[in-house]
């Protein structure tokens, strides 16, 4: 008879303040472990988009250029490799544009990825690089490369500023030219990933 009335009693104060504790641990686990995620996600952005734009820096290289005068019968052009020159300007402008907010690039001819579209050979252009959603970082791409020489390496840059603290995590891409070939870096220079 003890027993069953010993079961009719409920929880003690200890019992139960063991079983909020437990709950407060998780909680706050949980809070972190989704924090983390999110940073992951936004980031894998800078991630993805420093790898695309790799890629197109090597596959504009494999592009043949030919200087656009009209041949004579019989007569050859000279076929020009090269890099891309660098971007005349990053995207967007300025940091402050991706302070703890997303940019919506402008598609227009001119505009953002399209800035360099007159001059054949440069920038986002020459990559055939954009992004059309909008984006939590601000991309640059730059090469030694010139009107008169081939160049040998590239770099390809975001900058973000999540929190909006003023504080920019930055990502890096290198490439340089090893024979007739743009070899990219097995990895990205991460500076304050999660700012």
């Amino acid at each position: 008879m003890s027993i069953r009335k010993r079961l009719k009693g409920g929880f003690t104060l200890v019992e139960l303040m063991i079983v909020v504790a437990i709950v407060g641990v998780l909680a706050v686990l949980a809070v972190y472990g989704v924090r983390k995620y999110i940073a992951n996600a936004k980031t894998a952005e800078a991630k993805n988009a420093l790898g695309q734009i790799g890629k197109d820096a090597a596959s504009a290289l494999e592009r043949e250029i030919i200087a656009p005068a009209v041949l004579a019968g019989g007569a050859t052009a000279a076929l020009n490799r090269r890099l891309c020159l660098s971007a005349s300007v990053t995207v967007p402008g300025t940091a402050a544009e991706i302070k703890g907010q997303k940019y919506q690039p402008n598609p227009n001819p001119l505009q953002d990825y399209n800035v360099d579209s007159a001059t054949p050979g440069m920038g986002f252009a020459c990559l055939k690089f954009e992004m059309s959603t909008p984006q939590y970082y601000m991309y640059n791409y730059t090469s030694d490369s010139s009107a008169t020489a081939i160049g040998t390496v590239i770099t390809a840059t975001a900058n973000g500023d999540l929190n909006g603290d003023d504080v920019l995590s930055t990502f890096i891409l290198r490439g340089a030219m090893e024979g007739a070939q743009l070899k990219l870096a097995p990895s990205i220079d991460e500076t304050n990933p999660e700012e």
